[in-house]
């Protein structure tokens, strides 16, 4: 079997992300709320910081996750042996990617409400039982 070099294109892998690198088209901008005053530009370069970010921490986390396993794993063990290392953290950082991509972890969201002011809302003061639902028995003092 053969293998033809002649179809090999490095930007074909450029467009649909490589580990440590994001695909632009797949981190889909938020759109702007009424009454919006965030630059779109500034909305733009903040998505795409949180999105890296939340890729970065759950690309840790899954690397810090296969060094746990190999710690506790046997000598004789598939787990304990190195010679995949590089492999398996390239593996690891495109899952990352794509999980970031999705905000599954919602590391992106929470960065986000620290980055991006939200619009004014007009708050009406309530009762703790009230917002709880909870009964007025268990919020009266005794």
């Amino acid at each position: 079997m053969s293998y033809d070099n002649s179809q090999f294109s490095p930007s074909r892998l450029l467009a649909n992300g490589t580990a440590g690198q994001l695909n632009p088209n797949a981190v889909t901008p938020l759109a702007a709320a009424a009454g919006d005053t965030v630059d779109p530009a500034y909305r733009a370069k903040a998505v795409e910081a949180a999105v890296k970010f939340e890729s970065f921490f759950i690309g840790k986390m899954l690397h810090q996750m296969r060094d746990g396993t190999r710690a506790f794993a046997a000598d004789d063990s598939p787990n304990k042996s190195r010679i995949n290392d590089d492999m398996l953290d390239m593996a690891d950082n495109l899952v990352a990617d794509q999980l970031a991509n999705r905000r599954a972890f919602g590391v992106a969201d929470a960065v986000l409400r620290q980055l991006l002011p939200s619009p004014a809302k007009s708050v009406a003061k309530s009762n703790v039982s009230e917002s709880q639902n909870l009964s007025a028995t268990l919020n009266q003092q005794q």
